[in-house]
Order: C-alpha cells, then structure tokens, then sequence
C-alpha cells in the first residue's frame, strides 16, 4: 500500500478545510429577527411619522407561538436630531394598539428623545399581529411632531431607535424570551423628516370672478341713483 507523504496529507488537509469553509455560508441561515421601523417622511408645521413591529414567524415572540409567549410589551426610544427645529414631539399609540387598554403605559421624555412604553394583558388585549406581515410590518404607534416655525426647508431630522432601550417582551417580560438587538432577536430601521416648504397663506379675502366683478361694478351706480330719490 502507497503511503501518503507528509507533504501531500497536509495539502490533502488544507484542501478539506477550503471545502468546508466554503460550504459552510451556504448551509448557515440567519436567524428570523422581529423589526421595528420609524417612518421616513416630508412635512410642514404639524407631522405625524409612523411607528411599526413586524412579527416575524419561528421567533421566541410572537403570534405563531404559544400563549404566554406573544408580543405584548414593547419599549420603543427614538431619539432626534438636531432637536432645535422641534417645537414639541408625543409619542402616541396608533393602528392595532390604539383601540386597546394598556396595563401600563408611558411616554417618558427629555430633550432629544421621546420613548413609548406599554404592556397589554393577553387574555383580554391580544396585539394582534400579522405574523409574516409585509415590511414594515403593523401599525403600533405615531410620533406626532410640532416644528418649529423657523425650520429650514430641506433640513433632514433624524429619527434613530436606540438600541438598548427599545426591546420587545410578553405580557411577563419572561427574559427568556425578551427580544433585543444584543441578543440578535430584534432588527431596527430607523426613519426621518425632511422638512417641507411650509404652504403660502391662503387669502383672507375671497376672490371674485369677472363676471362677479362686471355685475358688482354695474349695480354700484344703480344703487347709488336710487338712493339719491
């Protein structure tokens, strides 16, 4: 029997360990994340920007899973930038969450972030969710955003959700299920304003047409006559 020279067993050795480093991105499949999206959107003075959760199916939270294991607890924290063209910023529940009665519910604040924290009871206010829904998924809140009067047209605000505070859990905040971007079950998409060219006052007097200006003009001297008799 031939034997292997040492040299060629290494090559043999090196040429495996190709193959198999090769082989293995095509095998390896990320794991399904949940998402959370700030709208991207244009506007002037008052402007509403939504707020989604995409449940995605097979992750440890959601409406494909047992009960006890939905997403029914959320913290989102969105922070802004710059802040001096925001006059006031809310942030409110919308879509799915807004017909429903929260156990808690708060909308913590500081100057350049705004957060929306809520927790639902499964048995009596299921968040209904879409699971596998189309990007971006459904409608759970609103930012509802005042600017400034002196905002320049054009000028971008950002809208970023901060990793560490925005998370999703069940009814519990069972950890073993909590979904945050550390533990790679979560994915944000952050969003933004572009301020828009604020709309030219309409005219406080009415316009008229020519023939309204024709009529107005012939029955001013009629009436004038008649009131000389």
């Amino acid at each position: 029997m031939n034997r292997i020279s040492a040299a060629s067993r290494n090559l043999l050795l090196v040429a495996i360990a190709g193959v198999v480093s090769f082989a293995t991105p095509l095998f390896a499949q990320p794991l399904p994340t949940d998402v959370v999206t700030v709208g991207t959107v244009n506007g002037a003075g008052v402007v509403g920007i939504p707020v989604y959760i995409r449940d995605t199916a097979l992750t440890p939270l959601g409406i494909d899973q047992p009960g006890g294991s939905r997403i029914q607890s959320f913290s989102i924290r969105v922070s802004y930038a710059p802040a001096a063209p925001v006059q006031s910023i809310t942030f409110t529940r919308a879509g799915i969450t807004a017909p429903l009665t929260p156990v808690f519910e708060s909308s913590p604040s500081v100057p350049g972030s705004i957060a929306l924290l809520a927790t639902f009871d499964e048995a009596t206010n299921l968040i209904p969710f879409t699971s596998n829904a189309a990007l971006p998924g459904n409608l759970v809140g609103q930012l509802n955003v005042t600017l400034a009067p002196g905002a320049t047209p054009g000028q971008v605000i950002t809208l970023t959700l901060d990793p560490l505070l925005t998370q999703l859990t069940d009814e519990g905040g069972t950890p073993a299920t909590i979904e945050t971007v550390a533990n790679g079950r979560l994915t944000l998409v952050n969003g933004s304003i572009t301020v828009s060219a604020a709309p030219a006052p309409a005219s406080q007097v009415p316009s008229l047409s020519t023939w309204a200006l024709i009529l107005l003009a012939i029955a001013i001297p009629l009436v004038a006559v008649r009131m000389r008799f």
